[in-house]
């Protein structure tokens, strides 16, 4: 079973739950261990889906407290994507798209604003470049982040988790010239450039994991 189709029976049992026990907003649900046991599922992969959930204001973590269910009855994308991701190949295509729309998006407002265009986390990436353990996926999440944008934040986050991760593993050598030339372009506030030269490296990945039989 792939970390999408994970994701997706670990959501509709935490919603199947709530309605069963008759969970209300303002109730304490159980436990990432109690939920894990019931569920049989791992740790981590739980712990990734109670994250988005309370990224998207399903659930609220209280320090020392615990797990509480927010007003969940206006929230209605995460029983709207799970439907309509199950679909087809298409409707898998269509919300990597979507979420490579949000990606873009990020770099244009970077690019916009010259004082984070500027800053000096760029040079740390190439450092890291150049090393051997260089993440794909902290290098799309900060530019999320440097976008300011907070609720695309949120909806990338959402839409990696059903689109599967392209940007799972390390930077591999044939990656390292892309990534510079997104990089020098980011630097310059050349939005098209950086854009362009984004969109060809996420596909290239993108055509890497259907070779790989990877494709969610």
């Amino acid at each position: 079973m792939n970390q999408s189709k994970r994701y997706l029976d670990i959501v509709r049992d935490i919603r199947d739950m709530i309605r069963q026990e008759k969970i209300k907003p303002g109730d304490r649900i159980p436990s990432e261990r109690e939920l894990a046991e019931t569920m049989q599922v791992g740790r981590s992969t739980l712990r990734e889906a109670l994250r988005s959930l309370e990224l998207l204001g399903l659930i609220e973590t209280r320090r020392g407290e615990g797990t509480f269910l927010s007003d969940y009855r206006n929230h209605k994308l995460v029983e709207v994507l799970s439907t309509f991701v199950l679909q087809d190949n298409q409707s898998h295509e269509d919300v990597w798209r979507t979420r490579q729309i949000h990606e873009m998006a990020a770099i244009h407002e970077i690019c916009q604003n010259e004082a984070a265009s500027q800053m000096k986390i760029w040079d740390s990436f190439r450092l890291r470049l150049e090393g051997e353990s260089f993440q794909r996926e902290d290098f799309v999440r900060e530019l999320m982040v440097l976008s300011g944008n907070r609720l695309s934040l949120k909806i990338w986050f959402l839409l990696k988790q059903y689109s599967g991760n392209p940007y799972d593993g390390t930077v591999s050598s044939e990656e390292i010239d892309r990534m510079n030339d997104i990089l020098t372009a980011i630097e310059r506030q050349d939005a098209d450039t950086a854009i362009r030269e984004f969109k060809a490296w996420s596909e290239w990945l993108q055509k890497e994991r259907i070779r790989n039989g990877n494709y969610s």
